[in-house]
């Protein structure tokens, strides 16, 4: 059996910031499509659930970025989804 620990990849700082920055903006750009797909609810109401949706959509990125296998990978798809979320927000805007 090899008792030897797995080494640290060295793209952790890569994974780490890709999730940081663009998983922000990933939340960001999901909390505004929360605000219109909740238009029905009351300003207030509606206004606490968008702003307190950003913590956990924010940090379940950050936690999923560690699964990518680089962080050339990680940078890539996040720069994807952000791209599809803000797509898709100025779309709803737009109609």
């Amino acid at each position: 059996m090899n008792s030897s620990p797995t080494p640290i990849r060295r793209d952790w700082l890569s994974k780490s910031l890709a999730g940081s920055l663009l998983g922000l903006t990933f939340a960001l750009g999901c909390s505004g499509l929360l605000n219109l797909l909740l238009h029905a609810l009351p300003a207030a109401v509606r206004a606490q659930f968008v702003m307190w949706s950003v913590a956990p959509v924010w940090l379940g990125v950050l936690s999923g970025c560690f699964l990518f296998a680089s962080g050339a990978r990680a940078w890539r798809g996040l720069a994807l989804a952000n791209l599809l979320v803000f797509g898709v927000l100025a779309a709803a805007r737009h109609l």
